[in-house]
């Protein structure tokens, strides 16, 4: 075998290498390609459902604070209905005069005077508009006076030292008591229907 045929085989040997090497290396080329490209489909898949997981989220808390926001509307604008009512109640209460007013201011003193004792200096107070009323009123009550003002819709405020009792009897405590035993039933009347 001449020196030539010796380096031919040798060329050919290495070629035939380089061959299997580089079908070797195109082989791992497509196979890191093609689990680069199956990760970039799970990074967009778990991206896509993260992003759908997002937006549902908002549109379900965009949805709960529209609900809650529509529900404290709401509930602020039957708050004024209720209030409007309220005062307009107040108002009426207000208008009374004469032998309803006096009935009822008569009342609200009788059921005051049954908290004193008899012997007692009674003080009694009411709507300054109602000082005339209030004195004649008094004036058929033992130890009653009439001793000013309060501030109120009517009725009485009764008081007296040797007692150290306080009675307010006033058409503003009266509608309190009446208001709220019958919010319940005055806002379905209202909202329910």
């Amino acid at each position: 075998m001449s020196l030539d045929t010796v380096v031919e085989d040798i060329r050919n040997e290495a070629r035939e290498r380089a061959k299997e090497i580089r079908s070797e290396g195109d082989e791992r080329a497509e196979e890191i390609i093609s689990e680069a490209e199956s990760d970039v489909e799970e990074i967009l898949a778990e991206q896509e459902r993260e992003t759908e997981q997002t937006i549902a989220q908002e549109r379900e808390q965009k949805l709960s604070s529209a609900k809650l926001e529509a529900k404290q509307k709401r509930l602020e604008a039957r708050r004024d209905v209720l209030q409007d009512v309220r005062s307009s109640v107040e108002e009426r209460i207000a208008e009374l005069e004469g032998d309803q007013r006096e009935e009822l201011t008569r009342e609200l003193l009788d059921a005051a005077s049954e908290e004193f004792d008899d012997g007692d200096t009674v003080h009694v107070y009411g709507k300054p508009e109602d000082d005339e009323l209030l004195t004649d009123i008094v004036a058929d009550y033992d130890g009653y006076e009439y001793a000013g003002e309060y501030d109120c819709l009517g009725g009485v405020v009764v008081e007296s030292e040797q007692s150290r009792l306080r009675v307010n009897n006033t058409f503003d405590s009266v509608l309190e008591e009446v208001w709220e035993d019958n919010l319940q039933d005055i806002s379905k009347r209202l909202f329910e229907q």
